[in-house]
């Protein structure tokens, strides 16, 4: 192996196509390609997207880690592709899915009657078990173990054998959810069982069940494709030894996770693809000195936007995916469907619409002559110049008469011309994408105008100048193979394992030795998965936090827990974190009154463990004169407000690569590379900084950095 490049590579699935970058671990460079996805089969696109990388390489390279960021469990549930999925709770607690939460869609004003969507698992499909715990644990009655082989029979003879198990008070002592586990697969061997004291030791028995019964629901198909995909890597001998490529895939909270103990685990994938392009973003944008930043992931099929604060995404445990509420930490992101493949329409009422229904990769836009036959965001881009006549270097042609004609059909029917009916479409796009952002911004007590935005993925740059314009942005970086983010952030997150425990208590009469007791067994938890990870002890970080609220409140807030034992003076420090926590998310807190009591409710451990990131490649300055880089001029039409008539602008077209640090582009121009474009309106400037990105701003001047360069 001596003198072989050793890499490591990341493969992120997306709807329309699958990117792959690798970075080489001696040198930090990194190289980065993409390949249409295979919906029919993700794993033929995943080992596609592997020997593309490798082809790049030039041959030879030792693969020393995968690490893969997939949709599987997402999409399946997007898209309600259910199983018969068999539930067993407690005697008396059948109805706990009908009750679930009061939860009104769009508020009461728009909703007279609100009918509860279908549940996930039908009232007739539901069995009891007898035995009950108290909230400490402690055993009101003995479980009762015929009733569970009864019911282990019954989902067997009806060939139910996906099913989830939810206890009261499970998450106080599991014990009697082990052993229904236990007499489940004695009874019915073939049976896949989820039990919710491994999947959410948290109470909140609707969540619980909910979150338990999703991991039971896409658990098989997870197993399977994961399977898959690890039996391909071990074929094509990757390391050259005959050793197995270590495999890792991204997780929800932001870490990643051996594909072995995934299939343990799958609910904690469901926004593994979009986490990753997240936590990707917030890196590149923390080195390049913004600390402040939104993210928009522009994908062929949807959106994805996320607020990182001091250099860091958000973390949620209040997630959900389509219509299943899922309570595991997760990368707090919204998603809109407002990607380069969404279907522009007319709605009964005859007004114009866009998504969220997309094209996908199959049958694809119009202007892919693969069978589409709707007029997309994409083809709206293509017939009004924004994008050249082909993707990914000329690797796909695209059909510009085509998608004239179906935005010319469209068109017709709302009294518009083809600019026009093209212009409008990504109007409408632009505004569903600055509503998203403006959900996890204005929403949430923060100015929008104070950030600027990292705009990532095939069509994040697109619209870039519009919602600058519309949201009042500082400005925008778009970073060097922008459509690539999310693969190359996978390559920079560290394994990561959560564990937590509900350990409801008043401050005042907090038992510390109880609390150091739960801590000490989540730690000896987080670090003996890291153990088996391959991590050494002397490098595993274990941190803690805990969830408190006032007395009376539904929800709780997260706090860090400093390190130290667990005496007096830190849950003192602890508690005094929470009250400035909450005023900082809710303008307001009761530090001072003394009838306001403070309530510990969930105690948490993360088990981190550090991987090396790739480092940043400074480029060399370039002489100033961005004319190298350009290529020719072609007629883009940039729509109303942009100093454009129905002729369009002959624009200048310049090639990223060629662009060098320092090279300033006025608007108006198009910046192309492999798998994106970046159209910079009239009015606009953009500038290329030391990284390679590029910064956009109104006017004439850069998108001045809000902090300063770090690099972990």
């Amino acid at each position: 192996m001596t003198g072989r490049r050793r890499v490591r590579i990341g493969i992120d699935t997306g709807g329309t196509f699958t990117d792959a970058v690798a970075v080489d671990e001696a040198t930090g460079e990194t190289v980065a390609t993409k390949t249409p996805s295979t919906p029919a089969d993700p794993a033929e696109g995943f080992m596609t997207a592997i020997t593309r990388i490798l082809e790049r390489l030039g041959g030879g390279a030792e693969v020393t880690a995968v690490a893969h960021g997939t949709t599987v469990a997402t999409n399946q549930l997007l898209e309600d592709r259910i199983d018969r999925l068999g539930f067993i709770t407690t005697e008396g607690y059948e109805f706990v899915l009908e009750i679930a939460r009061q939860s009104v869609p769009d508020g009461y004003g728009n909703s007279y009657f609100w009918v509860k969507p279908d549940r996930i698992v039908p009232v007739d499909l539901v069995r009891t078990v007898g035995g009950r715990l108290d909230h400490t644990g402690a055993e009101i009655r003995p479980l009762d173990e015929e009733q569970a082989a009864e019911a282990a029979r019954w989902f067997r003879d009806r060939g139910i054998d996906t099913i989830g198990v939810c206890l009261l008070h499970s998450y106080a002592d599991p014990r009697h959810e082990r052993r229904v586990r236990d007499i489940l697969l004695a009874e019915h061997p073939a049976a896949t069982v989820s039990i919710s004291s491994d999947v959410l030791r948290e109470y909140r028995e609707y969540e619980r069940s909910m979150t338990t019964l999703v991991d039971a629901a896409v658990k098989p198909r997870v197993a399977r494709y994961v399977a898959g995909i690890r039996t391909r890597l071990d074929a094509a001998r990757l390391a050259g030894d005959g050793r197995r490529v270590p495999f890792h895939i991204m997780k929800s909270n932001g870490g990643v996770l051996s594909a072995e103990e995934v299939v343990h685990q799958p609910i904690s994938t469901v926004l593994s693809g979009p986490a990753a392009g997240a936590l990707g973003a917030a890196l590149i944008a923390r080195r390049a000195g913004f600390d402040r930043v939104l993210t928009l992931d522009g994908g062929g099929t949807s959106t994805d936007v996320s607020v990182v604060l001091g250099g860091e995404p958000g973390l949620t445990t209040e997630g959900s995916i389509g219509r299943f509420p899922s309570k595991i930490p997760m990368i707090d992101i919204v998603t809109v469907g407002a990607g380069g493949g969404s279907v522009a329409w007319i709605s009964p009422e005859n007004t114009l619409k866009v998504g969220p229904r997309s094209a996908g990769a199959d049958p694809g836009p119009l202007c892919y002559g693969t069978g589409g036959t709707e007029p997309t965001v994409t083809d709206a881009h293509l017939v009004l110049g924004r994008i050249p006549p082909h993707l990914l270097g000329g690797r796909i042609p695209l059909d510009a008469a085509a998608a004239r004609e179906g935005i010319a059909k469209i068109g017709g029917q709302l009294g518009l011309g083809v600019e026009q009916a093209a212009a409008g479409i990504l109007e409408i796009s632009a505004w569903n994408q600055a509503n998203a952002l403006r959900q996890v911004t204005v929403q949430r007590g923060l100015d929008v105008r104070d950030f600027h935005m990292a705009a990532f993925g095939g069509s994040g740059a697109l619209l870039l100048c519009r919602l600058i314009d519309i949201l009042g942005l500082a400005g925008v970086i778009v970073p060097r193979d922008p459509g690539n983010v999310s693969a190359f952030g996978l390559l920079t997150v560290d394994v990561r394992n959560d564990y937590v425990r509900t350990a409801v208590s008043p401050h005042a009469d907090l038992d510390l030795d109880r609390v150091a007791a739960i801590y000490a067994e989540l730690t000896g938890q987080a670090a003996r998965a890291l153990d088996a990870e391959g991590f050494d002890r002397a490098v595993q970080r274990h941190d803690r936090s805990a969830d408190l609220r006032y007395a009376g409140q539904a929800y709780e807030v997260r706090v860090p827990l400093p390190d130290g034992p667990v005496d007096r003076a830190l849950t003192e420090r602890v508690a005094a974190a929470f009250h400035d926590a909450h005023r900082g998310m809710y303008g307001y807190d009761f530090r001072d009154d003394p009838a306001q009591h403070v309530e510990w409710v969930n105690l948490r451990v993360s088990g981190v463990g550090p991987i090396r990131r790739p480092e940043p490649v400074r480029e060399p300055p370039g002489d100033g004169d961005p004319s190298r880089a350009r290529t020719g001029t072609r007629r883009v039409y940039f729509g109303a407000g942009a100093g454009a008539d129905a002729t369009g602008i002959d624009t200048p077209v310049y090639l990223r690569p060629h662009l060098a640090p320092g090279d300033r582009v006025p608007g108006p121009a198009v910046i192309e590379e492999f798998g994106s474009t970046i159209p910079i309106h009239p009015g606009f400037t953009a500038v290329v900084d030391r990284f390679g990105n590029v910064l956009v701003a109104p006017g004439d001047r850069p998108a001045a950095p809000t902090g300063q360069e770090s690099r972990p």
